[in-house]
């Protein structure tokens, strides 16, 4: 078997088109999906019964079912509702709810690594459970889990690969439209493959620069306050 890059290599524009793409879902579903995990994760520490239990529903049904199916059950789901949105939303909407509930019980697993002793304090200060979660927790519970949240926003980029079965025009999207025309899925897909790998080891060493410089700063922060 004789390799030939040579038509994949010619549309370049594709492949970068479709990598950005996956860069804009990657981005957007890490900052909402971080947020909603980070809610979910207090609302099943709370003391408030319907909210630990609509939180634990949610994360128990996303963790234990396959995101295709998720992707397919937000996809039509909407639809039959009378929703219409592009591929790229319903993208963002799916992998949003599928990482929300992942980041939950990581920074559920966080909030409880402080010890008892912080939130003793918080309350002593006259601070408010939501005070004390913000000024207390939240910096130490991201720092101590911080690796864990990385990995799983690199597994969400990959998995973002998925999204291609509702036609989404990212990476994944891109290598399939190629190897239809040039009739070379081998060599399409080795590259697409190198692609996704520097994707992410780029993304490790942003997320590593990122911790470097922020977690220190927010440290000597908390002391001088």
């Amino acid at each position: 078997m004789t390799l030939d890059f040579t038509a994949i290599l010619a549309r370049w524009q594709m492949l970068a088109d479709g990598l950005m793409l996956t860069i804009q879902l990657a981005a957007v579903t890490t900052l909402t999906g971080f947020l909603i995990g980070t809610f979910c994760a207090i609302a099943r520490r709370s003391d408030v019964v319907f909210l630990k239990r609509i939180a634990a529903f949610y994360v128990e049904a996303i963790r234990n079912t396959p995101f295709l199916v998720q992707i397919f059950v937000v996809y039509f789901g909407l639809s039959s509702l009378g929703f219409s949105f592009s591929a790229v939303t319903v993208a963002i909407i799916a992998l949003t709810i599928n990482v929300g509930a992942y980041t939950a019980e990581i920074m559920r697993a966080g909030f409880d690594s402080i010890h008892r002793g912080q939130w003793e304090a918080g309350e002593c200060l006259g601070l408010s459970r939501a005070q004390t979660y913000w000024h207390v927790a939240l910096r130490p519970a991201m720092e101590r889990m911080y690796p864990s949240l990385t990995s799983q926003f690199i597994l969400l980029m990959l998995a973002s690969s998925v999204t291609s079965q509702i036609s989404a025009e990212e990476l994944t999207a891109a290598a399939n439209f190629i190897q239809s025309e040039t009739y070379r899925p081998f060599e399409t897909y080795i590259v697409v493959a190198l692609i996704y790998l520097a994707l992410s080891l780029v993304m490790r060493l942003i997320f590593w620069a990122f911790g470097l410089l922020v977690f220190p700063r927010l440290r000597r922060l908390g002391t001088s306050l």
